[in-house]
């Protein structure tokens, strides 16, 4: 545990991000017992030029001209930051050298609004906890003297096209002046194990009370009562550059039987897929957070039918917590991310290891497994991420002789 100490917070999503964010989870969980600074990405050229007339940018634009107060406390100890000055848009520019050198002008511009609101707010002798800002987080290090720097990964950005082009060169160079690395995959850690010897998968945080049915008793959603069993079902977004649109045909031809549930939002490929005309295949449309655990309660089997590819292999997979919490017998596709449920999930390897493993889950489901994967993903709690998370700085620290 950590309490009394003053951190600040810097990322590549903002707080008024309309989906889940979570930075700013840890940022809450930090913020139970240190006074905790959550610095918003800055405005940038392009994103003011093209989205001019968003909320997002004229909120942004209403703090820069001092209309609105930049500093918003949400919380007893958490503020949110909106820093005044604009940065330029860089990540096309073809040239390193010359990206290279705006790049670290534009971090000096933003480690100088840093330190205006630490100042502000009387935030001396902070810890710097960076998530995934490879660019910007640079140089922070040395602009803003932390007591201690933490390069948080939940993500292989690296292998995103916009990322790509010049965080290759970049991203390892920041590893290796951090002085601690903390990952939600196996994937990644090994990945910044080879630049900086600290760094570790800590897990992450998922808010499954929504989840929990031992808190509230959930019902089965209505939708799902006239629907043949065994369900077998999924809630998400349903994309196709991450999901296996073929291996769902496959099941849905192999086992006429099923009925494969689908919860959440089309992409145009699976709107024009081959699924639409299969009779037990059933698209429900996206829905309220608050109400897809009454459809995962429905479920005899929970899936997350996934591609093993760059965008998949490491990305931590919430809603297997989400489906265990719940107590459902869950199988997924063989990502690295998914080693770290191994033991309370069927894991597959191809569409006939789907088959084989989603009838093994239905043959020997039993309230004792049941209680098994309940307990497993209620534990994977925000506090509990963040205490690890805290372990490492605290051990890193003994070893540096650093005194926070």
């Amino acid at each position: 545990m950590i309490t009394g100490k003053n951190i600040v917070v810097v990322g590549i999503q903002p707080w008024d991000i309309k989906i889940g964010s979570n930075c700013k989870n840890i940022a809450k969980e930090f913020a139970r017992h240190n006074r905790v600074l959550y610095v918003n990405f800055p405005l940038d050229r392009a994103t003011l030029l093209k989205e001019r007339k968003t909320e997002k940018v004229q909120k942004r634009l209403a703090a820069r001209k001092g209309k609105i107060s930049r500093y918003e406390q949400v919380e007893p100890n958490l503020w949110v930051y909106y820093p005044p000055s604009i940065i330029e848009s860089l990540n096309w520019l073809p040239f390193p050298w010359l990206f290279d050198s705006l790049n670290k002008r534009n971090s000096k511009i933003f480690a100088n609004d840093i330190l205006k609101a630490i100042r502000h707010l009387n935030m001396k002798d902070f810890i710097l906890f960076n998530d995934s800002s490879m660019f910007l987080g640079l140089f922070l290090k040395e602009f803003l003297k932390p007591k201690f720097y933490v390069y948080y990964m939940r993500d292989y950005l690296i292998k995103n096209p916009y990322w790509r082009k010049h965080g290759l060169r970049n991203e390892p160079k920041l590893i290796t002046k951090a002085d601690l690395v903390v990952c939600n995959s196996t994937l990644y850690a090994e990945y910044g194990a080879q630049y900086n010897r600290h760094s570790y998968m800590v897990g992450q945080g998922c808010d499954t009370t929504l989840f929990n049915d031992d808190i509230q008793p959930i019902e089965v959603a209505e939708e799902l009562k006239n629907i043949p069993k065994p369900i077998i079902g999924y809630v998400g977004a349903l994309a196709s550059r991450r999901l296996d649109i073929n291996l769902l045909v496959y099941m849905a031809t192999q086992k006429p039987q099923w009925s494969i549930v689908l919860v959440g939002p089309e992409d145009d490929t699976f709107k024009n897929s081959q699924l639409h005309s299969m009779p037990n295949v059933y698209f429900l449309g996206p829905r309220p957070e608050s109400t897809l655990p009454s459809f995962i309660k429905g479920f005899d089997v929970a899936m997350n039918p996934q591609l093993v590819n760059d965008a998949t292999m490491g990305n931590y997979p919430r809603k297997i917590d989400e489906y265990l919490s719940m107590g459902k017998p869950t199988i997924a596709s063989a990502t690295r991310a998914m080693e770290y449920f191994e033991g309370y999930t069927y894991i597959a390897h191809n569409h006939e290891e789907y088959i084989t493993l989603i009838e093994k889950a239905l043959a020997e489901d039993s309230p004792d497994l049941q209680l098994k994967r309940k307990n497993y993903g209620r534990s994977h709690t925000w506090e509990n991420n963040v205490h690890l998370i805290y372990k490492y700085i605290i051990d890193v620290c003994k070893e540096k002789g650093i005194e926070l």
